[in-house]
């Protein structure tokens, strides 16, 4: 009787331990293996940051770029940062589309059309070109660039996440009709390395003229 009173005891023990176990299992839930964790990751009411993608970390070297004709080697490890940064940078490229946009932006100024300027200049130079057209009450300028006689780098760098070169041009322009005068300008070029947007936008301007050759009036 001894033994039987064992074996029941025994029973009713194990009957117990799954009854306890199952009401556990209930309470607490089952481990899935896609819990959240515990600590640093679980800040309420933190918010969800995503890191800004790295640019150039492991992309190929492209190796050493080329120096574009009347640009100042001494500019090769500027102009070199900024390709790594940029891989669709390219600097003679690059110094080709700059005369196109400063054909394009000034005459557009003269024009006193300065929609034609959209998406190749700040907002801020855009305004300012607004106000001289403004100033002059919306007169067209008969001014024309005869040619582009050079148009070389002549500062590059990176400012966090911003590209900028900064251009000079020399140029012939005919002011109101009249002979053409030199012209030499300054311009500054900018562009977010993590845009989709390859697009450059003319972020400053310095007119390096001597005399009173004003283009802008």
């Amino acid at each position: 009787m001894a033994d039987g009173s064992s074996w029941i005891e025994i029973v009713l023990l194990a009957m117990l331990a799954a009854f306890i176990g199952l009401r556990l299992v209930s309470v607490l839930g089952k481990r899935t293996g896609h819990e959240r964790p515990v600590g640093d990751s679980f800040r309420p009411g933190a918010p969800e940051v995503t890191a800004p993608v790295s640019r150039g970390i492991d992309l190929p070297s492209r190796g050493a770029i080329a120096v574009p004709a009347g640009t100042d080697t001494g500019l090769a490890p500027a102009l070199q940062a900024v390709a790594d940064a940029d891989a669709g940078f390219d600097p003679e490229r690059f110094v080709g589309g700059a005369k196109a946009a400063y054909r394009m932006i000034l005459e557009s100024f003269w024009s006193g059309d300065t929609r034609t300027m959209n998406g190749l200049v700040s907002d801020e130079i855009q305004e300012n070109f607004a106000t001289a057209i403004e100033e002059r009450e919306g007169a067209a300028l008969p001014n024309r660039i005869v040619s582009i006689e050079s148009a070389a780098i002549t500062q590059a760098e990176m400012i966090g996440q911003m590209a900028e070169v900064t251009i000079r041009f020399d140029a012939r322009v005919a002011i109101a009709g009249g002979d053409p005068i030199n012209s030499n300008d300054v311009w500054t070029f900018s562009r977010h390395v993590g845009s989709r947007d390859p697009q450059w936008l003319l972020i400053a301007t310095d007119d390096e003229t001597p005399g009173d050759g004003d283009k802008t009036r």
